[in-house]
């Protein structure tokens, strides 16, 4: 899933779940004060959780709290469940607003996280081989309005989600058209002609989806917006600027990209929900802002219900030396973030190798607001991290860190040059050019650093700021003018749900709306409809096996960090935890008002 955070970049046996004994959690534990932490792993599937949801220490409820996410981070576009995919998207949907199949519960006591039964009765059924899942709903979910949820309304919402025209930042494409039995062909519901979609039935409250391969996660599926229900009369263009909710908060006002007001849905029955809690009376979110401005106010006498949740390096410093260290918190997430070339204009694999040695990692990081070898890290700051794409503490990574033509990656303008002149180029022919987010004076030093670097190593630069929204409205859009004048895209990836199949596939498989380089090879293809066969005991080591190759052989990506986020919560904030199951954002099931 994408982070929507993307400064650095220029700029989610694999049954596991996660839990936050790395970075802390509640108010008596806030950890995360050293070095970078990898996100932890343990066994985590409960198919007999019940509601409702176990309550954290010292609960209160009543209260306001203001959540300000400052730029670049721009917020939905639009809340529509088959649409969403970013971290801070999931983290408000699937914690507030909708609920799916499946979802996660946090344990209070030892913060780890479980898969627990949300719209369903259990987590599913599989056959023996994973290519036929059965879930049965449970009685008594409502929407916001007092309807009864249907098993015919979920069906519909996982039918939108094969629609990867309209719905282009959704899951779908990754998950539900190359999963589900003809999923490859359905574009979903509004498509002309279109008809009933067979791998999806209901039975009353029964849904049988059938897989064209075998599927071993869909329990883990389960936990998106995109596998939960939507009114039958939804249109397909405005549903997200006001979709009913069916989880424990609903809307009351909402401007794309810059507020959302959510206020609690009297239809929430927390008897159904083991997972999610009510306490507090009011969520104002605030995308955008300031970076400084959403620190200082979250740490004053003022914010003292108030979360900042992209706190700069120097502010966290500066809390610290305050003494509010019980104020902030560092939590590992599972995260890479990348540069990538265009795989149709940076054609040659020395040219990509030298651009890995022209980015002046530590530089961009510190320009950017974070803390090296805290915030951001890779190969540079500990060789155990290595390059590659899959995040610490995942399974069946194997730490990508190769010596090429006799070096290990780290910022080294002369081996640059080198690989240059190996692809048959002198300094200052080849021209590599890339946009920048230019509405922070963060976003303007990091991109200056990595213009620097490019120089520095014999490269010719052209860098392009961008003010009007996100990054990824440009590297995602090919029609996009400054698309078309760059050839250095990127993406800031985390998780779906612990497995290299979340993360593999959405950045090397061709086709797939992030893997904005376009890297496109078929053995890498086929390679990866193999792994999808294989018994699930063997798919994550066989991911792990096809990263380290595709790195070695291609280098489609650079890796321009790992995770760990830095949070700022005020004095009266209770239940703060880092939720590292959509890729580190706050927890917003947990929260309350001292």
């Amino acid at each position: 899933m994408i982070r929507k955070k993307a400064l650095v970049a220029g700029v989610s046996a694999a049954t596991l779940a996660l839990t936050l004994a790395a970075c802390g959690g509640g108010d008596d534990d806030k950890g995360g004060k050293g070095g970078f932490e990898e996100t932890t792993q343990s066994a985590g599937k409960n198919p007999d959780a019940q509601g409702p949801a176990p309550d954290p220490a010292g609960f209160k409820t009543g209260g306001e709290v203001t959540v300000l996410a400052p730029d670049p981070d721009d917020g939905p576009t639009s809340l529509d469940p088959a649409g969403l995919w970013s971290v801070t998207d999931n983290a408000i949907a699937q914690d507030l607003l909708f609920r799916s199949l499946t979802t996660w519960q946090q344990n209070p006591e030892t913060g780890e996280y479980t898969l627990v039964p949300d719209l369903a009765t259990d987590l599913g059924t599989p056959n023996d081989d994973f290519t036929e899942w059965t879930f049965t709903l449970k009685d008594g979910i409502k929407w916001e309005n007092g309807e009864p949820v249907t098993a015919e309304e979920v069906k519909f919402g996982m039918e939108r989600s094969f629609d990867a025209d309209t719905f282009a930042t959704g899951p779908g494409a990754a998950y539900s058209k190359p999963y589900f039995e003809g999923g490859d062909k359905y574009d979903g519901p509004y498509a002309k002609g279109a008809k009933d979609f067979p791998a999806i039935s209901v039975d009353g409250n029964k849904l049988t989806l059938k897989m064209s391969t075998p599927f071993s996660e869909m329990d883990y599926y389960g936990i998106f917006p995109a596998m939960g229900p939507v009114p039958l009369d939804a249109p397909a263009a405005d549903y997200g600027l006001k979709p009913l909710s069916t989880g424990p908060y609903k809307i009351e006002k909402y401007v794309p990209n810059q507020e959302l007001i959510l206020v609690p849905n009297d239809q929430w029955d927390p008897s159904t929900d083991p997972a999610r809690h009510q306490y507090v009376d009011k969520y104002t979110f605030e995308f955008g802002g300031d970076n400084a401005v959403a620190d200082k106010t979250a740490l004053s006498d003022a914010g003292a219900t108030t979360i900042s949740t992209a706190m700069l390096s120097n502010d966290y410093t500066k809390a610290i030396q305050d003494g509010q260290d019980d104020q902030v918190l560092v939590g590992p997430q599972p995260c890479t973030s990348f540069v990538m070339p265009n795989y149709d204009k940076v054609k040659e694999l020395e040219v990509r190798q030298a651009l890995a040695f022209a980015y002046p990692y530590e530089d961009v990081w510190s320009a950017a607001g974070y803390l090296p070898g805290v915030t951001r890290a890779n190969g540079v700051t500990d060789p155990d991290l290595g390059f590659g794409l899959l995040p610490p503490g995942m399974a069946g990574r194997k730490a990508w860190n190769p010596e090429i033509d006799g070096e290990t990656i780290q910022y080294d303008p002369e081996h640059a040059k080198e690989l240059l002149a190996k692809a048959g180029y002198k300094p200052g022919e080849y021209e590599v050019s890339f946009v920048y987010d230019a509405t922070s004076q963060e976003g303007k030093d990091s991109a200056k650093q990595r213009e620097l670097g490019y120089e520095k190593s014999g490269f010719k630069v052209k860098a392009y700021p961008y003010t009007a929204g996100s990054l990824y409205d440009v590297w995602t859009d090919p029609d996009n003018a400054l698309y078309k004048k760059i050839n250095l895209l990127g993406t800031a990836w985390c998780q779906d749900w612990p497995s290299p199949a979340t993360f593999v596939p959405p950045i090397l498989e061709t086709g797939q709306p992030y893997n904005t380089g376009n890297f496109s090879e078929k053995s890498v293809d086929d390679e990866m409809d193999r792994i999808r066969t294989l018994p699930v005991d063997e798919q994550a080591d066989a991911w792990g096996e096809l990263e380290n190759k595709v790195m070695t052989d291609y280098m489609p990506v650079i890796n321009a960090g790992f995770y760990q986020g830095t949070f700022a919560f005020g004095s009266s904030i209770g239940g703060f935890n880092n939720d590292t199951t959509v890729g580190g954002a706050p927890d917003y099931r947990t929260i309350f008002v001292k």
